[in-house]
């Protein structure tokens, strides 16, 4: 790499710095803002291993969800034969969460200057940018950007952008891989990995929109900068989804291993006492509301609570809503987003759903609690992709969780909140309204070890209300 220019010192906000609130940066704007991205140094493809080894000195792992290292990924890529294909994932299949879209809608270039980076690092000519057929504006941003960069900023690389079916498996790296070479948006089960067998059979680097920013950030800035946030085994900061009853839910650049409590404390405190929190997305956990001041949020704050960030959403359930009716609305959808490829999809996933729903009307066998548990442990790992596994997490996480609810719902049926269901998203893109007002506030810079989150502006993000309300309810 050329020698690291100018770093901000503000810790935060990185990827979302210079966010105005008023639409996407130009690229003059972003240049502006985080100067020109330096060329990666070397001549050919096995040359290009300094941006490689700053990206594994930095720790940047991945941020769609299994938080691979980066660098692990990069280097099986150079290590394939063929010409590498780079692919920015910002499919975004989770409904409630918006931070691809929100990056892509404000700081497109950084997306791309990481991109770029990481074509070069593996000699790839070709970048491919997927975003969700249903987000209109984060594809008008795309190719805006795309528009004003080119040449002379992109050397050899060319750009293609595709839309992604809207559903949740769509996502997944191997469907994404899949459908980009002309078949159906669903996971495949194969001995070969993308990266080495990925895009017309050529090596393939697959990573989240987010990922790529950051790798931007440490092409310009360096692995010691990058490190000067977070905790030791996950540097850096990450982009999360917080909806909930919050003054103002959106999207946030927090520090890793933040508390959970700086964050609510960011969105302006809660709204209403808070009865559980959804840690990960609808592959991820319930954690009961009374741990709330103990979490951080980095996988070592949360492994003893058997959740881990994904993919950046944190979902706060009012005491007001019914989390089995959550529970069991959630898990039918999931089971009606499987890919139908394997039994634990097909029928375990119906079963899970269908004795949720049983036990919510009072119809549920005595031994309702031990059958579903039975049905978790037997759903997980045995799929053909970890769509499966997933569903039986937030299914095993509610038995615990919301165990008197449960026990009461068999007892008496249905309570009074389980009509109002509806706090967790299954229908984003229909239910999406436009025109957030893009103001937000900032809870500023704090002493490491310690909160240090910012808010991203709403930047058009409207769902339900978006700055009044969780993510929409379908």
């Amino acid at each position: 790499m050329t020698g690291h220019g100018y770093a901000p010192e503000v810790a935060l906000p990185r990827l979302l710095l210079g966010a105005a609130g008023s639409g996407a940066l130009s690229l003059h704007e972003h240049e502006a803002v985080h100067g020109e991205m330096p060329a990666v140094s070397g001549g050919s493809r096995r040359g290009h291993a300094a941006l490689i080894d700053e990206v594994e000195l930095a720790g940047l792992r991945g941020r769609g969800g299994a938080g691979f290292p980066t660098a692990v990924k990069l280097r099986t890529v150079v290590g394939a034969r063929g010409r590498p294909v780079v692919v920015v994932n910002a499919a975004e299949g989770e409904p409630g969460s918006l931070k691809d879209r929100t990056l892509l809608e404000s700081a497109p270039h950084l997306v791309l200057d990481g991109a770029v980076a990481a074509a070069q690092a593996v000699g790839a000519h070709e970048v491919i940018v997927c975003v969700c057929e249903r987000t209109p504006n984060v594809q008008r941003c795309v190719a805006q950007a795309i528009g004003e960069r080119g040449s002379r900023t992109d050397g050899r690389v060319s750009w293609r952008t595709t839309e992604v079916p809207a559903h949740y498996v769509a996502s997944q790296e191997s469907a994404l891989v899949s459908f980009l070479n002309g078949g159906e948006a669903k996971p495949t089960f194969t001995p070969l990995r993308p990266a080495e067998r990925g895009v017309g059979g050529r090596p393939t680097l697959v990573s989240n929109a987010e990922t790529y920013g950051h790798l931007a950030l440490i092409a310009r800035h360096g692995p010691e900068w990058f490190r000067t946030v977070g905790t030791q085994s996950e540097p850096g900061s990450v982009l999360i989804t917080l909806s909930g009853p919050v003054q103002h839910p959106g999207v946030y650049e927090a520090e890793h291993g933040s508390p959970l409590s700086s964050l609510m404390d960011a969105a302006g405190g809660s709204t209403e006492d808070v009865r559980a929190v959804l840690i990960g997305g609808y592959a991820g956990a319930w954690v009961d509301a009374r741990h709330l001041h103990a979490l951080a949020l980095c996988g070592e704050g949360l492994a003893p609570y058997g959740t881990r960030l994904g993919a950046g959403m944190v979902t706060l359930l009012p005491a007001s809503a019914c989390g089995l009716a959550e529970t069991a609305r959630v898990t039918r959808w999931m089971a009606d987003e499987s890919a139908g490829q394997c039994g634990p999809c097909v029928h375990g996933l119906d079963a899970l759903a269908t004795t949720l729903e049983q036990t919510l009307t009072g119809y549920a066998k005595s031994d309702h609690a031990a059958r579903l548990a039975y049905l978790s442990s037997v759903v997980a790992r045995r799929g053909a992709c970890s769509h499966p596994d997933g569903a039986a997490r937030l299914v095993a996480s509610a038995l615990e969780v919301f165990a008197g609810e449960l026990a009461d719902h068999a007892r008496h049926g249905p309570c009074a909140a389980c009509s109002r269901a509806g706090s967790l998203p299954v229908n984003r893109y229909g239910s999406a309204r436009r025109g957030a007002d893009g103001q937000s506030a900032s809870a500023g810079t704090r002493p490491r070890g310690r909160a240090a989150v910012t808010a991203a502006r709403a930047i058009g993000i409207n769902s339900m209300s978006w700055r009044r309300s969780a993510p929409g309810a379908s």
